[in-house]
């Protein structure tokens, strides 16, 4: 039997999720003490703040197509 593929869309944006994410991910380290669980988290917000920014300037329309 074939199982079927879910196919429901996100209720957030790619956008809102990576931000949500980051956040999340700041006010984590934020309850912990300096170390090594704490560094990681942050590692993990800056590379959500990254991600954002590369899906932000892929998905606007000043960005042209290669010739």
């Amino acid at each position: 039997m074939i199982k079927k593929r879910n196919r429901t869309r996100p209720v957030l944006t790619l956008q809102e999720r990576l931000n949500k994410f980051t956040q999340e991910a700041r006010a984590a380290a934020k309850k912990l003490p300096a170390g090594t669980e704490r560094h990681m988290l942050l590692q993990k917000a800056r590379d959500g703040e990254a991600a954002s920014e590369m899906e932000r300037w892929l998905s606007s329309h000043d960005l042209q197509s290669p010739k």
